[in-house]
């Protein structure tokens, strides 16, 4: 069984995604988490300069970047880049800056999704992304497309900024970054950031984290074979 939950940024699709395949048993696939880690190579490469991007050079460097992701001591998930635990250099506003423009490269999306799609193969998993549901697994038994006001999304985001040791970003900031990624998201030409036709729509500006998962594990118990 395949969940695909598609969605916004920081409108906790990693936290009920996560939750939800501890409570099912099944495998979770953090994509954010790869084309991040996508982004944090070129940021380090130094392919990233006032904002420009090149594109080419990460291209060609493809083939020498491994992706992986491992268990934590606490049973957390990890992001792991060519053997390095890079869990936290990825969640970093530097990264946010870039990563939408890095997904929307059409060579990175395809060798990823490719990526996306073995995983996928023989096993159960919940994945978590944008294009989850109309890409990656478009025949996914259950399919959740979450949203949130921008504002709530904002300072969720800050907070987690804050909580990772980032003092110095402000709301304004991160709510100005969020609202450029959700454009390029949703207007780039290689899958866009859509709403599945057949997708659950889980709004949740106005309700808690366990609130979410409860409607998210209902939905799972349904469509369940």
């Amino acid at each position: 069984m395949i969940i695909a939950i598609d969605g916004f940024s920081s409108t906790g699709k990693s936290t009920v995604a996560k939750r939800l395949a501890q409570a099912l048993e099944f495998i979770y696939v953090d994509t954010g988490a790869m084309y991040r880690m996508v982004a944090l190579v070129a940021i380090r490469q130094g392919w990233v300069q006032d904002g420009y991007l090149d594109e080419a050079a990460l291209v060609n460097h493809l083939p020498n970047i491994s992706l992986d992701f491992q268990r934590g001591l606490q049973g957390e998930n990890l992001a792991v880049l060519n053997g390095e635990v890079v869990e936290a250099d990825i969640r970093t506003m530097e990264v946010n800056r870039i990563v939408s423009r890095v997904s929307s490269i059409p060579a990175v999306r395809r060798q990823l999704v490719a990526q996306q799609q073995r995983m996928g193969q023989g096993q159960s998993l919940v994945m978590d992304g944008r294009d989850i549901g109309t890409v990656v697994f478009p025949h996914a038994e259950l399919k959740i497309f979450m949203t949130a006001d921008s504002d709530i999304r904002a300072a969720r985001r800050l907070e987690e900024l804050r909580a990772k040791g980032d003092k110095t970003v402000t709301l304004a900031e991160v709510k100005s970054n969020l609202l450029q990624r959700d454009a390029q998201d949703q207007g780039r030409l290689d899958s866009p950031l859509l709403q599945a036709d057949d997708a659950r729509i889980l709004d949740n500006s106005d309700i808690s984290p366990d609130e979410v998962f409860q409607v998210a594990f209902e939905w799972a118990q349904e469509a369940r074979p």
